[in-house]
């Protein structure tokens, strides 16, 4: 099973995002990145891991390009990486990059959906995000 768990937007600033939604929804910062590929902040809302992130690259950016800004990404927590894999491959969904850590650290293994939509896969989840909620009654 998966679990909607991480939202990514690519965004021109990632600390004047973070403090609207910071004020605006109360989330609250967990971390923050900044590498060859994107700068950004980690927030949440004890569910769901919302980064907001500046690509630096095209690569890293995808076909959208560094200067779109919206949702970039949506991130699934799974069960099973490799029958998830399969599941995405037998749908129509393609492999773009990253791969699982054997050492047991944060990873995603990225791949596009039949239109082209970036979705993010891990069994390690995100910071801040929780794989298992309660339902509500």
């Amino acid at each position: 099973m998966a679990k909607l768990r991480h939202i990514a937007l690519n965004v021109p600033d990632p600390e004047a995002a973070a403090d609207f939604y910071m004020k605006a929804f109360g989330l609250e910062r967990v971390g923050q990145t900044d590498w060859a590929n994107a700068k950004g902040v980690y927030l949440t809302d004890g569910v769901v891991n919302l980064a907001l992130l500046h690509y630096k690259t095209e690569e890293a950016a995808g076909s959208r390009g560094t200067q779109f800004f919206g949702i970039h990404h949506l991130g699934f927590w799974v069960d099973n990486l490799k029958q998830t894999k399969d599941a995405i491959e037998k749908s129509g969904g393609t492999y773009w990059m990253g791969e699982e850590s054997t050492e047991g650290g944060f990873y995603e293994v990225k791949y596009h959906d039949p239109i082209g939509v970036v979705v993010d896969i891990t069994e390690n989840g995100w910071g801040g995000a929780t794989k298992d909620v309660m339902p509500v009654k």
